[in-house]
């Protein structure tokens, strides 16, 4: 192998896929990136064997075609130090590699690529939809944060993907809260579903750039491929079944309370300093045109209490959330104004966003209360 290269343009392409390379692997040479040179085109992957990335870049002049594996970190911290410049890397022997800039090289050792495992992609009966990139990026942080840690119920660690042929919705739940983001702008011709983990869904959100239009999404029953400019990420998809989140949606929850969602966040962020840090316990008393949010804590003889201006109608109503959760929920909607929905003290409550915004179809919370 032998080739020139801008620095920072092989630096990129690395940072692209090196979320992907474990810290430390039972598979030593999964801690390396493997380089295929064909013509003038890189291609990059990075793998932990649940999760693979993998990118292309243009090189600017090949000598000699070939396939390698070069140790990440070795690689990453000498093109960091480097300024941008012309790099040239090129075999020396059968086991290093030298890469050399203006002023100097660095002799590595390299690995051969046959030891690199081979990375399969979805079957030949996967189905494939497109997600508009910025969509897909909105779906994956308004739920991920939703998603459980649950070793006996795996399928809650990931977000489901509920396809349908008129819309598709995003869904995560921890069984306290449950969030679901729905777009128009996906369709199937038959309805379809896959759950993604949280891990690579956290890593898919953050490599997608802003220069991306579109995300091609290809899945069978055990795999996704995600794929959006020179960039593929391929995993393993969570094997379960996910509850039928539909059914636990509140539909008649005739309590109705209207307020801006960071006024009642803020309120609910002074309040809960004196909840108690077990429970973190806060009471609303809801009565036509007030809200009281209350707290306290009698380990530590500490309360707190505010009274909320707000929209409400229905009948008075006591009724306790866990802070966090409501926190969670009411910090990762966008809207200026939401809308809670009860029923009673014991059953789950709706938040949305009000009728008058944009996304006011887009996104719906649930959260459980608790006995106070």
């Amino acid at each position: 192998m032998k080739f020139n290269v801008s620095s920072a343009e092989l630096l990129k392409g690395l940072m692209d896929v090196s979320k992907a390379i474990p810290a430390k692997s039972a598979l030593p040479i999964l801690e390396n990136f493997l380089f295929s040179l064909q013509g003038n085109v890189l291609e990059i992957t990075a793998s932990d064997s649940e999760l693979t990335l993998r990118t292309s870049i243009e090189v600017d002049s090949t000598q000699e075609e070939g396939s390698i594996a070069v140790p990440a970190r070795h690689v990453t911290d000498l093109l960091k130090a480097l300024p941008d410049q012309p790099v040239s890397i090129k075999t020396v022997s059968d086991s290093s590699f030298e890469c050399g800039w203006s002023s100097g090289n660095s002799t590595l050792p390299y690995f051969p690529a046959e030891d690199y495992p081979e990375i399969k992609g979805a079957g030949e009966d996967a189905e494939k939809i497109t997600f508009p990139a910025q969509t897909l990026v909105d779906g994956i942080n308004g739920t991920v944060y939703a998603t459980a840690d649950d070793e006996m119920r795996p399928a809650m660690n990931g977000i489901f993907f509920d396809i349908d042929t008129l819309s598709t919705t995003l869904v995560a739940s921890d069984s306290h809260k449950l969030i679901c983001y729905t777009t128009d702008d996906v369709q199937a011709a038959a309805k379809n579903s896959f759950i993604l983990h949280k891990k690579p869904a956290a890593v898919l959100k953050s490599i997608i750039g802003k220069d991306a239009e579109t995300v091609d999404v290809v899945f069978d029953a055990n795999t996704v491929v995600f794929t959006f400019g020179c960039t593929t990420m391929i995993c393993r998809l969570v094997v379960g079944k996910f509850p039928k989140y539909r059914d636990v949606i509140p539909q008649s929850n005739s309590n109705i309370l209207k307020i801006d969602r960071l006024q009642l966040l803020n309120t609910v962020k002074r309040v809960s300093v004196c909840a108690n840090k077990a429970s973190n316990h806060i009471k609303f008393d809801l009565k036509p045109g007030q809200l009281e949010i209350s707290a306290q804590d009698l380990g530590f003889a500490i309360a707190a209490y505010e009274k909320v201006a707000c929209e409400y109608s229905g009948d008075d109503l006591t009724i306790g959330f866990k802070s966090s959760f409501l926190t969670d929920i009411l910090s990762n909607m966008t809207c200026e104004t939401i809308v809670m929905k009860f029923a009673d003290a014991r059953r789950a409550a709706l938040i949305v966003p009000s009728e008058e915004e944009t996304e006011s179809e887009k996104i719906c919370g649930i959260i459980m209360p608790i006995m106070i």
